[in-house]
């Protein structure tokens, strides 16, 4: 499944969980992942893969855009 996020400032990805792996391309914006005791700033032109139930979150630095690919697809996304 592939997702276009459009992130504001404004918003909070607080950590979760689920049962997908996710990769992500970053169009535009800044972003602070956090997974696995570690932090990842993320801008333009950069791409992350979180493996299936690890729990993450994404701070928003910067708005902006992302693609997210989940595989298998999140059914609570449909």
């Amino acid at each position: 499944m592939v997702t276009k996020m459009l992130y504001k400032i404004t918003d909070s990805v607080p950590f979760h969980q689920h049962p997908n792996e996710q990769s992500g391309y970053v169009i535009s914006g800044s972003y602070k992942l956090k997974f696995d005791g570690k932090e990842f700033l993320l801008n333009e032109g950069d791409t992350y893969s979180i493996p299936a139930n690890v729990e993450h979150s994404i701070e928003i630095i910067e708005s902006g855009e992302v693609v997210d690919v989940f595989t298998p697809i999140r059914q609570d996304y449909l």
